[in-house]
């Protein structure tokens, strides 16, 4: 009896996590209209190539090297067959101790679940190099940080290795990061900054005397079906994060994640909005679209254990900040033109700050170490990457590229050719 309850629960854990991750596959869909909407239309078929290729990418460098060094020799190529004897052992147990209700799943589902990880990391930055990176430079890094940088944080945090030897974030500091606040969004983050410090803001964006030129996205629609569509594979993100399903219990914690991510999300973007009146006497989309993913930001280091009060706070914050931080890096002329860096590298750190409000097993201090660990380890190493490939074949179009649109230099094709470039109306 205690097998076939075993077998049943395995198979629903299995599931319940491919569902999920297929859910946070959808994400790239997401990233993929949200950007494009938010760029101008001479560059639309660029940065939708960077993001079905970065999604392509980052699928196979963590099948190769990536998933073997987040948790020390899990291997794909041999996790069917390792997933077998896992479960076997798990069967032969139960007979002779009793099933004890603590389930094992398929080990391709979790690599499946961890690889769109991955690739949501990788998106962040594709956003915030728009416009003017080279295509080429850009999927060169995401091979290096798919396949190393992203994994060796992972395997410090997720995959319970220490740093370098010489501490454990989770047994020296308690450093806990749910479904990645830390680990993913601001990781990306991270990379994304040291790109854009070393590209420089696209012409025209800044002017000698410190004004700040607004650069309209072409398509708003577009961008807020992204974020819809961001928003449901956020479902999958914490949702898939808390591992199981085939228990009243962890049913139960499912179902509180699923609402309080709803519940940050509608936070963030009610007071983005709110603020974005106060400060502009306008109503502005762009913020509002940002406010809502500051909010999903924000609750997924921990989504389990605030009420849904609670997680409308930490998203309604998450929704401030972001406001605030876009309109501090425009002033310190750092250009993004998504926005992702606040999105998901400051807020995604205050949603490190924010889990010992509601979980009493964390500290602020070991939150505050494992931030600093993953930004100093991901942007420093970045940084060096960054400037490897810029000296070997260069990151930023030529001046007259970016003028026409990378879609034309870097893809030979235009994404709306009646109305933009060269048969167009405008290439501006």
């Amino acid at each position: 009896m205690e097998n076939h309850i075993f077998e049943l629960q395995y198979a629903i854990d299995t599931f319940y996590f491919l569902i999920c991750g297929a859910l946070v596959m959808w994400m790239a869909a997401g990233f993929a209209m949200l950007e494009s909407g938010l760029v101008r239309a001479k560059n639309t078929t660029e940065i939708l190539t960077k993001n079905v290729a970065l999604y392509a990418v980052a699928c196979i460098m963590y099948m190769v090297i990536g998933y073997h060094l987040m948790y020390d020799g899990g291997v794909l190529l041999a996790g069917i067959e390792g997933g077998e004897a896992l479960v076997a052992d798990a069967l032969k147990s139960s007979a002779e101790n009793g099933f004890d209700g603590d389930a094992v799943y398929s080990s391709a589902s979790d690599f499946f679940f961890q690889v769109v990880f991955v690739a949501t990391a990788m998106s962040i930055v594709s956003g915030a190099v728009a416009e003017r990176m080279k295509l080429w430079a850009f999927l060169l890094f995401a091979v290096v940080m798919t396949g190393f940088i992203y994994p060796m944080e992972g395997n410090w945090t997720w995959g319970g290795g220490s740093v370098f030897g010489l501490y454990s974030l989770g047994d020296d500091f308690g450093f806990s990061d749910f479904a990645g606040s830390g680990i993913v969004h601001m990781a990306g983050a991270a990379a994304a900054l040291a790109g854009v410090l070393l590209l420089g803001p696209r012409k025209g964006k800044y002017t000698a005397d410190g004004r700040v030129n607004a650069i309209p996205g072409a398509n708003l629609p577009l961008a807020t079906l992204g974020t819809f569509i961001l928003w449901m594979g956020w479902f999958g993100f914490n949702g898939g994060s808390v591992l199981k399903l085939g228990d009243i219990a962890n049913a139960n914690s499912v179902a509180m994640v699923f609402l309080n991510t709803n519940a940050a999300a509608a936070g963030g973007l009610v007071t983005a909005l709110i603020v974005a009146r106060l400060l502009f006497g306008k109503a502005d989309l762009t913020m509002a679209l940002n406010g809502a993913l500051a909010g999903l930001v924000a609750i997924t280091a921990e989504p389990s254990t605030p009420s849904a009060l609670s997680a409308t706070l930490i998203g309604a914050v998450g929704g401030a900040i972001v406001v605030f931080s876009i309109l501090t890096l425009d002033k310190m002329k750092i250009d993004d033109p998504v926005g992702a860096i606040s999105v998901h590298g400051v807020v995604g750190f205050w949603g490190l700050m924010a889990v010992p409000l509601t979980n009493g097993e964390t500290s602020f201090v070991g939150q505050l170490v494992g931030a600093g660990t993953i930004f100093a380890w991901v942007f420093v190493v970045s940084f060096v990457v960054w400037l490897v490939i810029k000296a070997i074949m260069g990151i930023r179009v030529s001046e007259e590229e970016e003028y026409e649109g990378v879609d034309v230099s870097e893809c030979g094709m235009e994404a709306y050719p009646e109305f933009t470039g060269a048969r167009g109306s405008s290439s501006t």
